[in-house]
């Protein structure tokens, strides 16, 4: 995956290409992306991938312009017309997938197919969404994977807590990207979606792991419920990262949409 630069109305925006085939947009979640993702990969086998990043994620810049979910939603939508791209396959995970409905009902006639793994954006009482913002790093795995064990040692992966160079700069990295997902996320994650959901017309395939600890699979219900016409995957042990936990699982889900 190689990492380049489209310019858009409110600021340049990174963002990662690779693969042959059919162009898919993915819009990650709102633990950021890295160009080695597995998932990555696998999609860029079967299609031409296009992953840009929210402004404040990785080395892009931030941007105050950016303060609402309308703002994030045209934004992204602005960054898909800047790539040159018409109706390519719309992916979401977790909080890009809440991008992603929002594009698909704001614009039903631009979007004719839709992947939403585990989306955030709905709001359950009897299933209160974990407040991902309060939650301390190592309490993390235990909502983000089937596998708590395996799901740290890959969170852990290449830490150094006793460097203070490498500390500084994941908390500066940590701050600007969770104060970008806050802008919706927070407190909860509810922007008025579920009252949009029916103007979605994409064909819409829904991915969501069983043991999903911090978006439910009630959730999953709710949005099938949303959509017209939407089909509902669900994936055996694996939680909200089964991106990560049954990647292959997860490309051919998508690849039910075409």
């Amino acid at each position: 995956m190689e990492l380049k630069t489209v310019k858009t109305h409110h600021v340049p925006v990174r963002y990662f290409e690779g693969g042959k085939g059919e162009p898919l947009v993915f819009l990650h979640g709102a633990g950021g992306i890295q160009a080695g993702d597995p998932l990555f990969l696998k999609l860029a086998e079967k299609y031409h991938v296009y992953a840009p990043l929210v402004p404040g994620y990785g080395d892009s810049e931030e941007c105050g312009e950016i303060r609402d979910m309308l703002d994030f939603t045209l934004h992204t939508m602005d960054v898909v017309d800047a790539l040159g791209l018409k109706d390519p396959i719309l992916v979401g995970h977790s909080m890009g997938g809440m991008i992603a409905a929002e594009m698909a009902a704001i614009s039903p006639a631009s979007v004719s197919r839709l992947g939403l793994i585990c989306p955030a954006g709905l709001w359950l009482d009897d299933h209160p969404i974990p407040d991902l913002f309060a939650m301390l790093p190592y309490e993390m795995p235990q909502y983000l994977f089937h596998d708590v064990e395996a799901g740290t040692k890959l969170m852990t992966a290449g830490v150094a807590l006793d460097d203070p160079e490498w500390l500084k700069g994941f908390l500066v990295m940590n701050a600007r990207q969770m104060g970008m997902a806050g802008k919706i996320l927070f407190p909860i994650p509810d922007r008025g979606l579920a009252s949009r959901l029916y103007r979605i017309k994409a064909k819409t395939v829904l991915i969501w792991g069983d043991s999903d600890k911090l978006i439910p699979p009630a959730y999953a219900h709710a949005f099938k419920k949303g959509i017209k016409g939407a089909e509902l995957v669900s994936i055996a042990e694996a939680s909200h990262m089964v991106t990560a936990e049954k990647t292959d699982q997860v490309v051919a889900a998508i690849g039910k949409l075409g």
